[in-house]
């Protein structure tokens, strides 16, 4: 009995393993062959520099362009071994965050099926630890005004609210609504992605939609709510002109703070360019419909539309929670699985899409600096006096004849093999930002 409970539990974690031993092999193989070529291409130029000699009357130019191409493709190399070695460091993070962002997935799905209860801690557990960090890493790289942001209040409410006022029905309605409208949805308008070796998209996706899965098992899943959290014995139903109004009256006491505490005191450094806030950001996007409406509209009334158009925005997204989702448990779960689709959809596009398609460019533009140093020094020689039989070049070596057949445009079989989508183009543009 114990053996076939056993295999029941060791068998639950195949995926997780196909997955990690998937990933793990394709970059590992790409790894050991890049290396291999590059400490190759690395001894091959080594030898040239030293075994090299140009005897031909009036060959000092094409010496000289030689040797540009030798310290050239040398620090290229250089270069690029650094970054691989520096890259085993990433990998390490990078693999500590899949292992977790996984498991982290796995352990909200067995708390929602089994003890629904502890949704709300396992919420609060993992805020208090991914906001510091996001707070320490944006402080860093001079980010920090986007923590000013509308998601990041509503998180801090939602927790002000499970462990201060659970029996605040107007706080409740607040949380359930914003969570629902602005965070909910911003999955989709900020391409939040299901990365789980990115720990910074891994934090983006839980800020947008780990509350409404907690406020949608509370208000249809948790057992005997009321004693937990009396506001929810009191609101059995949302009235929808009182929703709307105290989820607009908190929008905008953070909108006034925004305004004074980020538009106003720290105008000089936003217009300076030393900082950056949402605000800025969208309305230098000149390829995204919000830049291009403000752009539109003359810089004085700017900020002032885009606060108008935030209330608008909020508002709207929250009529589906308003009027369906409190009531009805089933549409609450269709919204959350159609919410989780979209940012696995934007995580499918980065794995296959973008870190592909960046592996690939690093190639050919290593191949095109070859063949365009190789052409030159050919162009050279052929310009030189080839009167002599005892002409020897680096460009006639064996050395360098083997180094371009290595960098022959056969050389993408360094594995992008892994997954023929890798070398399809792109259907979906864009990147997701980053709150």
């Amino acid at each position: 009995m114990r053996e076939d409970a056993y295999r029941d539990w060791t068998s639950a974690f195949t995926l997780l393993d196909t997955m990690e031993t998937f990933f793990d092999s394709r970059i590992d193989l790409i790894q050991r062959q890049l290396s291999k070529r590059t400490e190759k291409l690395r001894m091959r130029a080594e030898h040239i520099v030293k075994t090299s000699k140009v005897r031909t009357p009036g060959g000092e130019d094409l010496d000289r362009e030689v040797q540009k191409m030798k310290l050239k493709m040398t620090a290229r190399i250089t270069n690029l071994t650094q970054a691989w070695h520096s890259a085993k460091v990433v990998r390490t993070r990078e693999k500590i965050s899949f292992f977790f962002g996984v498991h982290s997935l796995l352990a909200s799905a067995l708390l929602f099926g089994m003890a629904p209860e502890w949704v709300h801690v396992a919420y609060s557990i993992q805020a208090l630890y991914l906001l510091p960090l996001r707070w320490y890493k944006y402080k860093k790289r001079a980010w920090h005004y986007f923590l000013f942001d509308l998601c990041y209040y509503t998180t801090i409410l939602n927790l002000v609210y499970i462990w201060i006022f659970p029996a605040s029905p107007a706080l409740w309605v607040a949380c359930y609504c914003l969570s629902h409208g602005s965070l909910a949805s911003a999955v989709i308008t900020w391409r939040n992605s299901l990365v789980f070796h990115d720990q910074d998209k891994v934090t983006s996706l839980f800020i947008h939609i780990y509350p409404p899965f907690t406020f949608t098992t509370m208000r249809h899943y948790y057992p005997n709510v009321g004693q937990r959290f009396p506001a929810l014995a009191v609101v059995e139903h949302l009235q929808p002109v009182r929703a709307l109004l105290i989820s607009s009256m908190i929008y905008v006491i953070w909108q006034l703070l925004y305004w004074k505490f980020v538009m106003v005191n720290r105008r000089a450094k936003i217009e300076s360019g030393e900082r950056t806030t949402s605000f800025s950001f969208l309305i230098n996007d000149k390829r995204g419909a919000i830049g291009r409406m403000l752009s539109g509209i003359a810089p004085q009334y700017r900020e002032l539309a885009f606060m108008g158009g935030q209330l608008l925005y909020g508002l709207l997204t929250e009529i589906p929670a308003v009027f369906l989702l409190y009531d009805s448990p089933r549409w609450s779960g269709l919204f959350l699985i159609a919410i989780f689709a979209v940012s696995v959809w934007n995580g499918g596009g980065f794995y296959i899409e973008v870190f592909g398609r960046k592996f690939e460019r690093e190639l050919e533009a290593l191949r095109k600096e070859l063949a365009d140093a190789t052409a030159r020094s050919t162009s050279l020689s052929g310009r030189s006096s080839p009167q002599s039989d005892e002409i020897i070049t680096p460009l006639q070596s064996p050395e360098l004849t083997g180094l371009k057949k290595d960098f022959s445009p056969k050389m993408p079989s360094i594995d992008l093999a892994m997954s023929p989508a890798l070398l399809t183009p792109a259907n979906s543009g864009g990147h997701e930002k980053t709150e």
